[in-house]
């Protein structure tokens, strides 16, 4: 392909490398500390910022929509799939913790920009019960997004998207949906989603109003475990089921309890399906009573923990079957977990003495961290007492 005519074609690499010569010649020998693109990049994401709960709202009989709107600024701009950290303070404890953003890109882009969580309350637990005793309309909190790479890409995923979710997994296809249904991603969505009951499907209300507003690109197929009044699909999602709702040459996308993922795995490898077209979210760490490689005779036991923070020292207990990063919270000891799935690499820490069982499930290391001692604290488990080296916060 001719642009300037083949000679100034073929010389063009001359005529830049002069034209690099004459401005280095010129530039002045004052360095100048302004860099345009990050500070784009800073004003787009700023970072840690203080959010207000704006709306309150059932998602299901046992799951809860909270709406976040900037107190100052805006809402940093993600794509469908994406999370968002929370920074928190309950009890003694210092902890972050990661949801799934369950409204769509185009919602923080509005005049009145927001994002929004979905949490599940269907079992007791430390942070979902602490949000809805305390996120109240008009209550503050602090948060950071957006992280993850769990999103459609077109230069590597097909437009035929296959969601495969279970329980609150289901948030980031809500999220896709919903942009579908606006009109801002141009993909098709099959979305599998496995329930216990059709009494109590979270986001069922919005998935279905983006799947009639939308159905020529939109198709729910709900699949329920223990209902027996349910007409539609019954079990778990299998295989016969993936199969027999998944469109041509899809790419799935798997987001739900880590149980699940170990049989969708299986699943995925049996139907022959590429690795790059089956992602799954950060999924958390399940109970290391599920891991099989986790020896039995650690279960139950306590060690000493010695934590290094700078110059500063230390000493907690810290349980064989729990995370570091549990002991440290428990603890107060602040640690940026982020996904807390063994992934992002936010908590990574320093082994200095002592021995830990690195969960083999997204085992996020790079190969010279293994080798120099270096661990992720939300994925690893005492099994002696521990020395560690952590970030400072």
């Amino acid at each position: 392909m001719k642009v300037k005519g083949f000679l100034k074609d073929v010389g063009g690499a001359s005529r830049v490398t002069k034209m690099r010569q004459e401005l280095i010649a010129n530039g002045s020998p004052v360095p100048d500390p302004k860099d345009p693109i990050r500070a784009l990049a800073d004003a787009l994401h700023p970072g840690k910022q203080d959010f207000v709960v704006t709306e309150v709202r059932e998602a299901s009989p046992t799951s809860t929509t909270y709406r976040f709107s900037p107190k100052n600024g805006h809402v940093p701009v993600f794509q469908c799939g994406q999370y968002v950290n929370f920074y928190l303070t309950i009890g003694q404890s210092v902890l972050t913790r990661a949801y799934s953003i369950s409204s769509a890109p185009y919602e923080a882009r509005l005049a009145d920009p927001y994002f929004e969580i979905t949490v599940r309350h269907n079992v007791p637990y430390l942070v979902p019960d602490w949000f809805l005793e305390n996120l109240k309309v008009g209550a503050e909190i602090t948060a950071a997004l957006p992280f993850g790479q769990f999103y459609y890409e077109p230069l590597r995923d097909s437009r035929n998207i296959v969601g495969l979710a279970g329980g609150s997994g289901i948030t980031p296809f809500a999220s896709m949906a919903k942009e579908i249904a606006h009109g801002t991603l141009d993909v098709n969505l099959t979305v599998i989603y496995g329930s216990v009951k059709h009494t109590d499907i979270v986001c069922g209300d919005e998935l279905q109003a983006a799947a009639d507003a939308c159905p020529d690109k939109i198709r729910l197929v709900h699949v329920m475990s223990e209902d027996e009044e349910w007409d539609g699909e019954k079990g778990f999602v299998t295989r016969e089921i993936i199969e027999k709702y998944s469109p041509e040459d899809p790419s799935y996308f798997f987001c739900g309890p880590p149980v699940m993922y170990f049989m969708i795995e299986k699943t995925m490898k049996a139907i022959g399906v590429p690795r790059r077209r089956f992602r799954h979210d950060a999924a958390a760490q399940p109970k290391v009573t599920l891991i099989p490689s986790f020896p039995e005779d650690q279960i139950g036991k306590e060690y000493q923990l010695t934590v290094v923070r700078g110059i500063h020292e230390d000493v907690i207990p810290a349980k064989a079957d729990e995370p570091v990063a549990v002991a440290l919270e428990r603890a107060g000891i602040p640690i940026d977990t982020h996904c807390r799935g063994g992934k992002c690499g936010y908590c990574r820490s320093q082994l200095l003495a002592g021995d830990i069982f690195v969960s083999p499930v997204n085992d996020g290391r790079r190969a010279m961290d293994k080798e120099f001692g270096w661990f992720h604290a939300c994925s690893a488990y005492p099994v002696s007492d521990l020395r560690i080296k952590i970030p400072i916060m």
